[in-house]
């Protein structure tokens, strides 16, 4: 009989629901034996519409209990830290949810006590693996731009724009949108151009939202717009927004990369009748842009009206997680990756607070 992975999971959101149960029950050597929530009338109906066999509402419980071998962190981002440390501690392999954590004093805990645990430890930056960044990406590795001069990098969504209390707009539970669509827009940086060494930011409030159960509000960013600087030199300007109104279309992401051999630009339009990626390009001696469709290696079968089949079918997500366990190698991105995320999010929460631009040093 196959090796099974025996993992639990701690959240219960739609998110969790959504991306992490599907995925391991599509993976035959996974097994998704406990789940951990801190409603367990929620706990309980997850469970209960997949057949995960064991409910806790004490993650520690759950790790003392389950028989696991693996554990996913999809709670809030304040417990991230605690949660991770004490599963790697367990000598628990471990995906956490994007941030990695709150600082990067906490990330870089946690990246080196993984390290130092030898197990398994990724962060779920979601669009590494979706196709058409990968044929982005790979573009960008064969030198279609050459010499990168400029990058802009923007992801837009509307839903923080109601007045409403949601954690990620509470500063003492998050930090705002920098840290949710931010994280990966920064990741996304990093994947296509390199180490980003400087940071100016601009954060915004805009929406004016109650605190929890009416208690006052200390208020996280809902937009954020970063102008850096690569280690290679190239400048770029990042932004991530919760109160962009985009009609027919759920989120919107964009990416332009300008260099001496040529541009190449990115526009995905999440949701509406013309959702799907868009990637132009053009070379240096073009004098039109032309239109590079996706291959259909990239897709390897998954139906391109619904790219996040792919966490159901690919290895990607905690599917690739599963496998790295498997497998004994590195699983990526990992913490390393999610702690230099964050030394962008700081940099950026102190820019903002000190109107200075903030200087990034090499290495840890």
């Amino acid at each position: 009989m196959s090796r099974k992975i025996r993992i639990g999971l701690v959240g219960t959101s739609w998110w969790a629901e959504s991306m992490f149960v599907p995925a391991l029950r599509s993976h035959p050597q996974a097994e998704l034996a406990a789940i951990c929530g801190r409603n367990r009338a929620r706990a309980e109906e997850v469970a209960a519409n997949h057949g995960i066999p064991a409910v806790y509402t004490d993650y520690r419980e759950m790790m003392a209990q389950g028989g696991l071998e693996a554990m996913i962190v999809a709670a809030p981002d304040t417990q991230h830290h605690a949660m991770t440390l004490a599963a790697v501690q367990a000598g628990l392999h471990v995906l956490c949810e994007k941030p990695l954590a709150m600082n990067s004093h906490d990330a870089w805990e946690m990246y080196t006590a993984a390290q130092t645990a030898r197990v398994k430890h990724m962060v779920l930056f979601t669009y590494r693996w979706m196709p058409f960044f990968r044929y982005f990406r790979d573009l960008v590795d064969q030198g279609y731009v050459g010499r990168l001069y400029h990058a802009e990098l923007r992801y837009l969504s509307g839903f923080g724009r109601a007045p409403e209390y949601r954690w990620r707009y509470d500063q003492d539970r998050a930090n705002g949108i920098l840290g949710d669509l931010g994280s990966h827009v920064i990741d996304l940086a990093r994947w296509l151009v390199g180490d980003i060494r400087r940071v100016q930011a601009r954060l915004g409030v805009f929406v004016d939202r109650p605190g929890p159960e009416g208690a006052p509000l200390n208020p996280a960013n809902d937009s954020a717009l970063l102008l850096v600087e690569f280690a290679t030199g190239a400048h770029g300007v990042l932004q991530a927004s919760a109160v962009a109104h985009l009609a027919e279309h759920f989120m919107q992401q964009q990416i332009s990369l300008y260099g001496e051999d040529g541009t190449l630009e990115i526009n995905i339009p999440w949701g509406g009748p013309q959702g799907g990626a868009v990637i132009r390009a053009a070379r240096a001696q073009d004098e039109q842009f032309q239109t590079l469709p996706v291959p259909d290696s990239y897709w390897a079968g998954v139906d391109r009206s619904d790219p996040f089949a792919i966490f159901t079918s690919h290895p990607a997500g905690a599917r690739l997680f599963v496998d790295a366990i498997l497998e004994d190698r590195a699983a990526r991105p990992d913490f390393g990756d999610g702690y230099q995320a964050q030394r962008v999010i700081d940099a950026a929460m102190e820019s903002h607070r000190t109107g200075q631009a903030v200087d990034i040093s090499p290495g840890p």
